[in-house]
């Protein structure tokens, strides 16, 4: 589990494919000290399992659903990435509850610098769109972000200052991939009410404890 909060940066060294699965190298400033093979780590969003850590640089299998699913394997040597190491019980959840299980692939339409800020709008893997709200939070990339507003078929998104200059947002072209993940909570919601039979009535909310009658 993470947090969406990026906290480090990290070069793509080496990334071979072999058959349906892959390997990827990555070189990072960020402190690996703690990290032991077997730990997760969040590499553009994307949890992957640490297979050999040395000074500086960590290696991951790439499993055939993580190269379908994501943009990982249309990465190469030189490429920069965002990291994230795994949550724990004395880290601060300063952005929201991110799985690192991505949903699929969505594309940046357009991008406006405002400042050092930046307004995003991204188009969103079809059967996505339910699953984001107004004001709730997408992880993009591995970060963790607010919904400006909800269109038809994506969602415009206001990038603040700090995210810009510690992430590789600042570097997507219009047309990039980036990758998508909506929040658990968003899953849960919907799949709880698709799988209601009798419909979402009055009646079914009251039973299911969303309000009493007065």
């Amino acid at each position: 589990m993470f947090t969406g909060i990026i906290e480090g940066l990290g070069t793509v060294k080496s990334i071979e494919k072999r058959g349906v699965f892959g390997r990827i190298k990555v070189a990072t400033t960020l402190g690996l000290e703690g990290v032991r093979p077997g730990d997760s780590i969040a590499v553009d969003g994307a949890c992957l399992t640490v297979t050999e850590v040395s000074k500086g640089t960590f290696t991951a299998d790439l499993s055939d659903e993580t190269l379908r699913v994501t943009t990982l394997g249309g990465l190469g040597a030189g490429d920069s990435v965002n990291l994230e190491l795994a949550l724990t019980f004395s880290k601060p959840l300063g952005g929201h509850l991110v799985t690192g299980h991505i949903d699929g692939v969505g594309t940046i339409r357009r991008r406006v610098k405002k400042g050092d800020s930046m307004d995003l709008e991204v188009a969103l893997p079809e059967g996505l769109g339910s699953q984001v709200v107004k004001k709730g939070s997408v992880a993009i990339d591995g970060i963790s972000l607010t919904v400006a507003d909800v269109t038809p078929d994506g969602v415009s998104i206001a990038v603040i200052p700090h995210t810009l200059k510690k992430t590789t947002l600042i570097s997507k072209p219009e047309g990039a991939r980036i990758n998508i993940e909506t929040d658990i909570i968003g899953k849960y919601v919907e799949k709880y009410f698709l799988s209601a039979k009798k419909g979402v009535t009055e009646g079914f909310l009251e039973e299911h404890g969303f309000f009493k009658k007065r």
